[in-house]
């Protein structure tokens, strides 16, 4: 079986009657600035988009699966063990370059 060229599958989609809906969706229509409401312009909302805003946001705060007390208790411990690591790590570098440091710009 041959390979399809570029122009094959283009001409497909043009009989098919398919291409201009695919590049339609795809696009999205853009608005200057001076076409749009005021209100998007400056950024302000009235109080039915600020309600429709906190609606939204709180069903998507429904769906989110929320860890357990053992999942965040895990997650504390591995962060206090990175920080102990991370910490001793840049306290044993401090200590190996002092005395280098001291010499190159303190001249001491």
């Amino acid at each position: 079986m041959a390979k399809e060229t570029r122009r094959q599958r283009r001409d497909a989609r043009r009989e098919s009657g398919q291409g201009a809906i695919q590049r339609g969706r795809s696009r999205q229509q853009q608005v200057r600035p001076s076409a749009q409401p005021v209100a998007q312009q400056t950024g302000r909302r009235g109080p039915k988009e600020r309600g429709k805003f906190i609606r939204e946001s709180w069903g998507e705060l429904k769906k989110v699966e929320w860890p357990g007390r053992r999942q965040v208790t895990q997650g504390v411990v591995v962060v206090i063990i990175a920080c102990a690591i991370v910490g001793t790590y840049l306290y044993a570098a401090d200590q190996a370059f002092r005395p280098l440091v001291r010499q190159l710009f303190l001249g001491q």
